[in-house]
C-alpha cells in the first residue's frame, strides 16, 4: 500500500521502525512454555476454522444463513490470529524484534478491521438466531441470500472505515522515541504511549469508538438472546434444552470477546500494567479464535455430520446413515 500522498506521510516522525517486546520480558520458563503453546494454538485454530469453511462449502445441506455466517466468522478468525501470532512467534526466536513503521500501521489497521467486523458479525448471528427461533415460519424469507450478503458487506464496510480512520489518526502523531512497544502487536494503547505529543484526544476518540462498536452490538446480542429465552419458555422441555444449549455456547464466545475487548478499549486512559494488557489481548486475539471452532460449530451435529460425510467420500466409504436435515431454526446442537 502506498501512503506517499496520504495523511500518514505528513507524520514528522524520525522513527522508521518499532521494537515489539512481546513476551520476552517474561521469565525464560514462561517463554519456553508459551512458544510451543502458541505454535499449537495457531495450527489448531487455522486447521479448525479451515475445516469448518470446507465442510460448510462442500455440504449442500449446510447452505443456510446460519452456516453462511459461521463460515464468515471462521474466515475472520483465521485472519485475526494470523495478523498477530506469527509475529509473536518471531519475537521469541529472532534477535531483531522490529516491525517497520508502515508494517505497524498495516498490522493495526488489519487487526482492528477484523475485530470491529467480528463485533457486527456476532450481532448479525444473534439476529439470525432470533429470527430462526422466534419467527421460524418467516426465517428463510427474512434471512434470504440478499439480506445475508448485505449484512456481511455492511459489517466489513464498517470495520474497514472505522479502523482506517482511527489508524490514520494515530499514525499521524509524531513519534520521536523511544520506539519500544511493550506488547506483542501494534495495539492502540501501547502505540499511543510512544507519541511525542499529547495523545489524550486520540485516547478519547478510541474510547468513544469503543463505546460505539462494542456496547451497541453487544446490547443487540443481549436483546436478541433475551427474546429467544422468552420464546423458549413456551416450547417443550426437549426443544428448550437444544435452543438453550445453542444460545449458551454462542453467548460464552460473545461475552469473552466483548468483555475483554471492551475492558481494553473503552477506558479513557491506557493501562499502567502492560503485562495485564497482554493477557487480556491474548484472550480476545488468540483464545477466542481457538475456541470458536469448538463452541460454534464442532459441537454442532449438522457440521459433524457433514465432516463425517466428507471423510467417507474422501476414503471411498459409503454413508450408512442419512445426514440430518437442517431445519429453519438451525438447531442441532
Amino acid at each position: 500500500m502506498n501512503f506517499s500522498h496520504s495523511k500518514l506521510s505528513r507524520n514528522e516522525s524520525n522513527i522508521n521502525e518499532f521494537i515489539l517486546l512481546g513476551f520476552t520480558n517474561f521469565n525464560i520458563k514462561t517463554q519456553l512454555f508459551l512458544f510451543p503453546l502458541f505454535i499449537f494454538i495457531y495450527i489448531f485454530t487455522i486447521l479448525g476454522n479451515f475445516t469448518i469453511i470446507t465442510v460448510i462449502t462442500l455440504d449442500s445441506l449446510l447452505h443456510t444463513p446460519m452456516y453462511y455466517f459461521l463460515r464468515n466468522l471462521s474466515f475472520l478468525e483465521m485472519c485475526y490470529i494470523t495478523v498477530t501470532l506469527p509475529k509473536v512467534l518471531h519475537t521469541f526466536v529472532a534477535k531483531k524484534k522490529t516491525i517497520s513503521f508502515y508494517g505497524c500501521f498495516t498490522q493495526m489497521f488489519c487487526f482492528f478491521t477484523l475485530g470491529i467486523t467480528e463485533c457486527f458479525i456476532l450481532a448479525v448471528m444473534a439476529y439470525d438466531r432470533f429470527v430462526a427461533i422466534c419467527n421460524p415460519l418467516r426465517y428463510f424469507s427474512v434471512m434470504n441470500k440478499s439480506t445475508c450478503l448485505k449484512m456481511t458487506t455492511v459489517s466489513w464496510a464498517f470495520g474497514n472505515l472505522i479502523s482506517l480512520g482511527q489508524t490514520l489518526s494515530i499514525f499521524s502523531l509524531p513519534y520521536c522515541g523511544p520506539n519500544l512497544i511493550n506488547h506483542f502487536f501494534c495495539d492502540i494503547p501501547a502505540v499511543l504511549k510512544l507519541a511525542c505529543t499529547d495523545a489524550s484526544a486520540n485516547q478519547i476518540a478510541v474510547s468513544i469508538t469503543g463505546l460505539l462498536v462494542l456496547p451497541l452490538p453487544f446490547a443487540f446480542v443481549l436483546y436478541s438472546y433475551g427474546r429467544i429465552i422468552a420464546a423458549i419458555t413456551r416450547i417443550s422441555a426437549k426443544g428448550r434444552k437444544k435452543v438453550f444449549s445453542t444460545c449458551a455456547s454462542h453467548f460464552i464466545s460473545v461475552a469473552l470477546f466483548f468483555g475483554t475487548g471492551g475492558f481494553t478499549y473503552v477506558r479513557v486512559k491506557t493501562s499502567d500494567t502492560p503485562d495485564n494488557d497482554k493477557l487480556l489481548s491474548v484472550l480476545y486475539s488468540v483464545v477466542t479464535p481457538l475456541l470458536n471452532p469448538l463452541i460454534y460449530s464442532l459441537r454442532n451435529q449438522e457440521v459433524k455430520g457433514g465432516l463425517k460425510k466428507l471423510l467417507h467420500q474422501k476414503v471411498g466409504i459409503k454413508e450408512t446413515k442419512p445426514s440430518v436435515v437442517v431445519n429453519a431454526s438451525g438447531n442441532g446442537q
